[in-house]
């Protein structure tokens, strides 16, 4: 079969199409036939083999997140059969072979089906980010319905979920974005307001559509360069909740001391199981009443592969960077 698989530790040069043998099924575990495949930022860390959180053995077969249809089931699978459709959230399974490929095998505790009313490129964008963002807003966030709720980069992967998930629970909504581009699409995904990442030139504006007092729950994509703005903007008792940086950052703790905020952070590779089932049976209501749906950016091919994670890199575009691997 095609994959994209690295024999060497390195950028996104590394990253080469191969044909390799199919991965094997064991028991408790899947084969899916791979349309889509949704790629995260950690992959682009873990091929540089500097990504402490997790050193592959080469070669390596990267991807978490993908959708598809089961083409055969191991010893002891009883909950999924051979032509099921299904997305794939790899991210903790004991064992996945890697979702850059035409084929995965992945074991079952880490497949969900995939609701009639989603594509394929649609399933391939739910996995980590969709995740992420309902343990951010909700979990870590404490969200509740008439709380007003800052996305700082709400037209990404996760924080088009975020914006989604927030006004389903009844929260006004602000998102930002560095693009008009992002600013409209942010508005389209149902947030009340859409302005530039704040800063000193519009911190007056954040705070007169909050009456001054500020938002009460921030989802931080960069911390590395908005969390000390947060901590100046946060309402009192507010929640900071980190999901994404790409540095370190000196901020004035007597920000938080003034307002008794909360600063938080989010890591889906560390979330309890339980946490993980309880979300899930949330995003599927989410999912199922059309509340939430995934934003498609840039699509590539497995031979696009070095492109495509250089583009999401760099941060441009909207909405989650995907392989378009077949054709539905």
């Amino acid at each position: 079969m095609k994959a994209v698989q690295i024999k060497e530790f390195g950028g996104p040069e590394v990253l080469k199409v191969r044909s390799i043998d199919e991965p094997t099924v064991h028991a408790n575990e899947v084969k899916v036939k791979v349309y889509a495949t949704g790629l995260n930022p950690n992959e682009s860390y873990t091929i540089t083999g500097t990504y402490g959180a997790f050193k592959p053995e080469l070669p390596y077969v990267p991807g978490y997140d993908g959708a598809g249809i089961i083409e055969e089931v191991g010893e002891g699978v009883e909950d999924f059969s051979p032509g099921d459709r299904v997305w794939i959230a790899g991210f903790l399974a004991e064992r996945n072979t890697g979702t850059y490929a035409e084929k995965v095998v992945v074991d079952q505790n880490h497949l969900y089906f995939l609701p009639d009313n989603l594509t394929m490129l649609e399933g391939a964008g739910l996995g980590i980010p969709v995740f992420t963002a309902y343990r951010a807003l909700v979990q870590r966030g404490k969200v509740q319905a008439e709380d007003t709720v800052l996305v700082h980069g709400a037209s990404g992967s996760v924080g088009s979920f975020v914006v989604q998930m927030a006004k389903a629970l009844g929260a006004k909504v602000i998102g930002t974005s560095s693009t008009e581009a992002g600013r409209q699409e942010i508005l389209r995904l149902g947030a009340d307001h859409a302005l530039k990442h704040i800063d000193e030139d519009n911190r007056d504006e954040l705070m007169e559509l909050t009456e001054n007092n500020g938002p009460d729950v921030i989802i931080e994509m960069l911390a590395n360069v908005n969390l000390e703005m947060d901590t100046q903007v946060i309402a009192d008792a507010g929640r900071i909740v980190i999901v994404g940086s790409r540095d370190t950052i000196e901020i004035n703790p007597r920000n938080i001391m003034g307002t008794e905020a909360v600063v938080t952070a989010v890591n889906v590779g560390k979330m309890p199981n339980s946490d993980k089932l309880a979300a899930w049976k949330e995003i599927r209501k989410f999912l199922e009443n059309e509340s939430v749906k995934p934003l498609i950016g840039a699509q590539f091919t497995l031979e696009e592969a070095s492109e495509a994670h250089q583009k999401m890199m760099e941060g441009s575009g909207n909405g989650r960077t995907v392989f378009l691997i077949a054709e539905e």
